[in-house]
């Protein structure tokens, strides 16, 4: 009997594992097919949401290039005064700054509040607001009034300014909100990792917002995508759903939240937004204040500094500026400037496992063509227009276009791309899917071709050896080139 029982066990097991390793290999397949890409776009947005104080447009991840390199791209216009309401997502993100300045929160779990609001500034606040009831309490000793009073004074996580050309590390789940208090619009480009390790839902992004009644900004099919979503949701849940009402509060249940926070069920009916129509960027009424960080460079080195403590997570350095001009890594009088950062300028970016790079290139310059060795490589054109040619694996071309501002495209992992800047210039940002992405050259000093002998050049090109060497030595720049033919360049 024993030998048959375990008999069967071992049946069971073999026919799991098989199961198991069928689907893995399906997946795996499906997996290496997807970047089998025999033709790229550089995309405008396909979906606009349009709010009291903005707009959010996202790309359609579906697409077989976003596919490819596991990646959605959304680009947020705060207008002047406009609050994006806090959310997270499934996924680390990097975002980078195109226009305008305002303010981050970043609210890391566990991390202490420290930025604490002083008694004086209450009391100015109420001076100007000529209240003065508060501040007759403070005449008397210390006592439950005034220990209630301390209580009640605002604590928070550091705010950080953000301006054009900031770089900014959000991990995934990290709570975030923006606010506009510019004289412009503030525009910024987000890219959100779906392959990263850190996201262990599905491939689809999700935002998750506390506050307001926002709409989806991924769902690009409507009513396929929300019921893929929410299967097997009933009762007050779909309730809530066919409403809108759809921040995380707005599924727990009434007294349960008012129970878990100690609140009342009016302040329980706000958490929820049953009465708030309002979507994601909302204009803000009245003041908005709160305890302000140092802005100036001594105080930042000086927060930054103190035993070393930049390196422990809640005191986490997750922004640096690459749009100034100082910041270039790559020079050159007659093409340009490019940035790049990495974890080794942004530690926290060895956890995201996130790049960028910011390139400025002048009228007709060439980024010199070049291959990515550890990454996909998404391209945002920031201002000006490029034309653009992307190779794969067997020499097909599978992008040939002229890219403008506001235009994306994706050259994956280890194909070949040029990019030509057109008589207006060219700047753009690209995020990389590696803290630390290596580029492999095809022009310049830094080539390919100069690392191989002149003899191996004539016989892969059939050439003689001085041919092979003017191939090698024509150019002494090394990533950002400037045009050896004249500025009318033949047009495709």
């Amino acid at each position: 009997m024993a030998k048959h029982l375990a008999l069967s066990f071992s049946l069971c097991l073999l026919v799991l594992f098989q199961g198991c390793l069928a689907i893995r290999q399906q997946c795996q397949s499906s997996q290496q097919n997807v970047c089998m890409l025999n033709q790229i776009q550089a995309r405008e947005p396909d979906n606009r949401i349009e709010t009291e104080a903005g707009r959010i447009e996202s790309w359609d991840y579906n697409q077989d290039d976003f596919q490819c390199a596991g990646v959605a791209v959304q680009r947020f216009t705060i207008e002047r005064n406009g609050l994006h309401l806090p959310s997270y997502t499934n996924t680390p993100r990097l975002v980078y700054v195109v226009q305008g300045r305002g303010h981050l929160g970043l609210v890391f779990p566990g991390c202490p509040e420290t930025f604490e609001e002083s008694e004086q500034s209450i009391e100015e606040q109420q001076q100007q607001q000529g209240h003065r009831q508060r501040h007759g309490r403070r005449q008397g000793q210390y006592g439950e009034q005034e220990q209630q009073e301390f209580e009640q004074l605002d604590r928070h996580q550091r705010v950080r300014v953000i301006k054009q050309g900031d770089v900014i590390a959000v991990p995934a789940g990290v709570t975030t909100w923006t606010h506009n208090d510019g004289d412009q619009s503030l525009v910024y480009v987000t890219l959100l990792d779906i392959s990263n390790n850190h996201n262990q839902l599905d491939q689809t992004p999700r935002r998750f917002y506390l506050a307001g009644n926002p709409q989806d900004e991924f769902n690009f099919n409507q009513q396929g995508q929300s019921q893929q979503r929410r299967p097997g949701q009933q009762g007050r849940s779909m309730k809530h759903q066919q409403q809108g009402n759809n921040n995380i509060f707005s599924g727990f249940e009434a007294r349960l939240l008012a129970d878990a926070l100690n609140i009342d069920q009016q302040t329980v009916q706000q958490l929820q937004g049953q009465s708030d129509n309002r979507p994601q960027i909302i204009r803000v009424e009245g003041r908005f204040d709160f305890v302000e960080p140092p802005e100036s460079k001594s105080e930042e080195r000086q927060l930054q500094g103190q035993n070393g403590f930049e390196e422990v997570f809640c005191h986490m350095k997750i922004k640096q500026n690459i749009g100034n001009p100082s910041m270039a890594d790559v020079f050159s009088p007659q093409a340009g400037r490019i940035s790049t950062l990495n974890s080794f300028g942004l530690p926290i970016l060895r956890f995201l496992r996130l790049s960028a790079e910011r390139g400025f290139l002048y009228n007709n310059a060439i980024h010199s063509p070049h291959w990515n060795l550890n990454a996909h490589e998404i391209i945002y054109v920031i201002r000006g227009s490029a034309r653009v040619q992307v190779v794969n694996d067997n020499g097909e071309t599978i992008l040939d276009d002229q890219v403008r501002q506001g235009q994306l495209f994706i050259v994956p992992q280890n194909h070949a791309v040029l990019q030509k800047a057109m008589s207006d210039g060219y700047e753009y940002i690209a995020f990389k899917t590696d803290d630390n992405a290596m580029v492999n050259t095809l022009a310049g000093r830094t080539s390919v071709l100069r690392a191989l002998p002149d003899v191996v050049l004539a016989n892969a090109y059939q050439m003689d050896r001085e041919q092979a060497r003017n191939l090698k030595y024509n150019r002494q720049e090394t990533l950002a080139l400037s045009s050896s033919r004249s500025s009318q360049s033949q047009r495709y």
